[in-house]
């Protein structure tokens, strides 16, 4: 009898190793989001904390400390200065023992990190291209390691400008695009980042979602960087004359933080993976009008100029969302004079933070 119940245990220790290991969650699960003090992160991180521990991690290039600030105070939260580009050991750090990190490890990862500053486009190439790259390896490594869920934050431009037949783009459509151009490195990055991701999904059977965002509004936005949208309303706050990078015929799309927001947990939560998917307002708008509107809503007598277009702000195509509407009954229900009230409310609030007088 001992002699079997020996070999039976040496049975179950050689087949242990091949066994999918069931990992324990201790009250909440742990979410991990790159690039969490930027405009999109921060706010994520926000919506998360009602249901979860997060874990905050950027480099503060494109992020900054005052998004986060009003999080720094809960304990489900912790904020870890990290670039993504180099290897992330989450159980070395000690602030993470509480959320026990070294028995339950994370259970989802929303990888956002990634430099998006029109006007400073230029100066971090470099970081661009690591962080399509080099971190989203790093990410998706991780993930394997902790058999997390991961969520990657890819952009509209993978489907190039907009096109002169249809501006409406589903998710099938294939961009065309010089990925040899000055803007290779995030435009064809977020490609190359995408199959990554793939790849990943389909070799080692990696739990995978792709988000396609498309531009995005609302508190937080960075100023001074060549963000139309919290420029206008700054500029318009002073009197000085609100930029358009393009001509009267610019057009875009305008999607609220809060209904992004909304729309990746939705992605993250659904039960298999649709696919690639697109996020963002499918109302096409003249940006001039746009800034008419900040205009009026700020009582300011500033006037509106022309210059010629920053290289990464071109007219993009126009969602169309229909996958996400049948899929995860998602759509964006902000209406744009009360996402644009909400911004010019909150700049004001902060001016004292934003350096406007």
């Amino acid at each position: 009898m001992l002699v079997r119940l020996r070999r039976f245990a040496k049975f179950i220790e050689i087949h242990s190793k091949f066994m999918p290991k069931k990992i324990p969650i201790f009250e909440k699960k742990n979410v991990l989001v790159t690039g969490g003090a930027g405009f999109i992160g921060s706010h994520l991180c926000e919506a998360l904390l009602k249901e979860a521990k997060v874990i905050c991690v950027d480099n503060l290039l494109s992020g900054a400390l005052n998004n986060i600030d009003h999080l720094l105070k809960y304990p489900d939260f912790v904020f870890l200065k990290h670039d993504i580009n180099d290897l992330l050991n989450l159980e070395s750090f000690p602030e993470l023992e509480r959320f026990k990190v070294k028995f339950q490890g994370v259970q989802e990862i929303y990888h956002l990190a990634c430099p998006t500053a029109p006007k400073d486009f230029d100066k971090y190439k470099i970081e661009t291209l690591k962080a399509n790259s080099l971190a989203t390896k790093n990410i998706l490594d991780m993930a394997l390691q902790y058999k997390a869920r991961v969520l990657f934050a890819s952009s509209s431009v993978i489907y190039g400008p907009r096109p002169d037949s249809d501006k409406f783009v589903n998710e099938d459509v294939q961009g065309a695009f010089d990925h040899l151009s000055p803007r290779g490195c995030y435009d064809e990055g977020k490609r190359f980042a995408e199959t990554m991701v793939a790849t990943y999904k389909d070799f080692y059977g990696l739990d995978t979602r792709i988000a396609r965002i498309f531009r995005t509004y609302g508190p937080r936005v960075r100023l001074g960087i060549g963000e139309m949208m919290p420029d206008f309303i700054v500029n318009a706050l002073d009197g000085k004359p609100l930029v358009v990078y393009g001509d009267k015929t610019f057009h875009t799309s305008l999607c609220n933080i809060r209904d992004l927001s909304d729309g990746l947990l939705k992605l993250m939560a659904h039960p298999e993976n649709p696919g690639p998917m697109n996020f963002g307002s499918d109302e096409d708008l003249v940006l001039a009008d746009v800034a008419q509107k900040i205009i009026e809503m700020t009582g300011s007598k500033s006037k509106i100029v022309f210059e010629p277009p920053l290289l990464f702000m071109t007219q993009l195509p126009l969602p169309n969302i229909t996958k996400a509407r049948e899929a995860l009954g998602w759509f964006p229900i902000t209406r744009l004079e009360d996402g644009l009230k909400e911004m010019v409310d909150w700049t004001v609030a902060n001016k004292h933070v934003l350096g406007i007088k």
